[in-house]
């Protein structure tokens, strides 16, 4: 058992040791949310990568808790083309449940773990400027990213703090926008040139004939697109992995939060539990 144990740790020796002092972006999931036991193993894997000499930084979703609030509050949600149909009364039950709750008490289960961690939305210091999403129609105030304003999180980052960011934009006409996870995941990455963009969802990976693909390159990537090979919301989470990329970001993991201590199994392991997307084929 302790020959084991050493063998595990001497396996994650060389990727401590190449990832240290680089910035991780983290998008924990709304769904991952409801799953016993992924919270606390998420904010353990956390800690863990703190502690390391790794910074990273989480980006959250929370899209079931939202569904929830807005149906107790006698309000029907509403979707067109996957993305929720947000008027104003809907945009204030995000910012309620984002930035109000799941933001807050991922802040404070960081810091009862030995965490220094600081709660943001994409509002604060105009961390994420954002304008309306037309490309669907009318989805009401649903935005699109014009710009990341790391500045805040470089400031943070700098002086050990762990930053927690609720995807909600600061638009320049005065309004609140409800921005998607991963893509607000994606562009933070690209703006902090980012060494790994890894997305908690709850699936094991790209999947092709059932089994999890274990590393793409942006060519196969956009193979699989192209024919079929992955439909749905894989789709969308595929297209923030290539743009990531495309921004300087070195690699994208898409792995199943689900998974006690995913993170961990995907970063400190030769074989990795989900899929690792590069420019390259080469997985580290």
């Amino acid at each position: 058992m302790m020959e084991k144990m050493a063998s595990v740790l001497l396996e994650a020796l060389p990727y401590i040791r190449e990832f240290y002092g680089k910035v991780f972006v983290i998008k924990f999931g709304g769904s991952n949310l409801k799953l016993n036991g992924s919270k606390e193993a998420f904010i353990q894997d956390i800690i863990l990568l703190k502690y390391t000499g790794i910074k990273p930084v989480v980006v959250h979703g929370g899209g079931p808790e939202i569904t929830n609030l807005m149906k107790q509050l006698g309000v029907e949600p509403t979707f067109k083309n996957g993305y929720r149909v947000t008027d104003e009364k809907t945009m204030e039950i995000v910012e309620m449940v984002l930035v109000g709750k799941i933001n807050k008490d991922l802040v404070m289960s960081l810091n009862l773990h030995g965490g220094k961690a600081v709660g943001l939305s994409g509002k604060d210091a105009q961390l994420i400027v954002a304008e309306r999403e037309t490309k669907y129609g009318d989805i009401g105030l649903v935005g699109k990213i014009k710009k990341v304003n790391p500045e805040i999180l470089l400031t943070l980052i700098a002086n050990d703090y762990i930053p927690v960011i609720a995807p909600v934009g600061f638009g320049e006409d005065g309004l609140s926008y409800n921005i998607n996870a991963d893509i607000a995941a994606a562009e933070i990455a690209k703006s902090l040139g980012a060494e790994k963009l890894i997305l908690l969802t709850d699936v094991d990976g790209v999947l092709k004939d059932g089994k999890v693909i274990s590393e793409l390159t942006v060519e196969e990537v956009e193979k699989l697109i192209e024919d079929g090979v992955v439909t749905g919301g894989m789709i969308p989470k595929l297209e923030c992995a290539v743009a990531a990329l495309m921004g300087g970001v070195n690699a994208v993991h898409i792995i199943n939060g689900g998974v006690e201590h995913a993170i961990l199994l995907e970063v400190f392991s030769r074989e990795g539990i989900g899929t690792m997307i590069k420019r390259s084929g080469v997985r580290t």
